[in-house]
């Protein structure tokens, strides 16, 4: 694990990261991890984006204890705390199925989750980990050069460790694991997990296993199937009832029109409140 003492970003890790992620690194030398951590970053996701522009390889993790700029899909702020989540990104170069890197590290995420603390969480529609309407964890993946030999995909992860101050209108939505699980969580050994299984879910998907990665999402995803939602189109406001996820990973709508494959856009969910 090394870092090149560039801006803010330095190598050495928190006291509470620093063993699982060694381990990890020694354990798992080809994921080729180069892990580096700050006190204090505007956003995670431009530091990989710049280092992507740079050419680096896939592997690069970039975190911070907490963020002055992070960001959340669709352009919203992420609220990072000091020290109360793990705010962190990767860069990946998937060489097929990039428009499956988002549902690939939400499954990679949950499962990740599941392993490292027991709770297991559901995912909804692109990017959220859910327990009941709250949510506990956040993906978000933004792609340069997609098309061409040196794609580079920067995917974003904060999670909620600890609770923490937030905003109230944040607060009333959010929920942490050290909440729902009763008890204080290793950060290390939870942020090992995560990096882990995102590795092995985007190497899964690279060779060829988009068919897994799907069905592994459908099933953690409730709200997939039979949950009213809404959107605007223009003027207008369109509904209808999910009825699951095609193969491009698109969410397909019945309306009383017909079917519709939402492959963006800013939905209202009815059964979690404040989405």
């Amino acid at each position: 694990m090394s870092g090149d003492g560039r801006g803010d970003v330095g190598s050495l890790l928190p006291s509470d990261l620093r063993f699982a992620m060694a381990e990890l690194a020694a354990r798992r030398p080809e994921l080729g991890l180069d892990l580096r951590w700050a006190d204090v970053l505007p956003s995670t996701m431009d530091v990989v984006a710049a280092a992507a522009e740079r050419q680096a390889p896939a592997g690069l993790v970039v975190g911070a204890e907490s963020q002055t700029a992070g960001r959340g899909r669709r352009g919203r702020a992420w609220i990072s705390p000091p020290g109360a989540g793990l705010y962190f990104s990767y860069l990946a170069r998937p060489t097929r199925d990039v428009g499956l890197v988002t549902l690939a590290a939400g499954v990679a995420v949950r499962e990740a989750v599941a392993r490292g603390t027991g709770l297991t969480a559901d995912l909804k529609w692109p990017n959220d980990l859910l327990v009941g309407a709250r949510k506990l964890a956040g993906v978000l993946a933004d792609g340069a050069r997609v098309g061409g030999p040196d794609v580079a995909v920067t995917i974003g992860v904060g999670i909620n460790v600890r609770p923490a101050a937030l905003p109230p209108d944040v607060a009333e939505r959010a929920t942490c694991l050290e909440v729902e699980l009763g008890r204080a969580v290793d950060r290390g050994h939870l942020l090992a997990s995560v990096v882990e299984r995102l590795s092995d879910a985007l190497a899964v998907l690279s060779a060829g296993g988009a068919d897994g990665i799907l069905q592994a999402w459908r099933a953690a995803s409730p709200s997939a199937v039979g949950t009213r939602v809404e959107w605007a189109e223009g003027s207008a406001t369109q509904a209808g009832v999910t009825v699951g996820i095609d193969e491009a990973g698109a969410l397909l709508v019945q309306t009383p029109t017909g079917l519709e494959r939402i492959i963006a856009g800013e939905l209202r969910w009815s059964l979690v409140p404040g989405s």
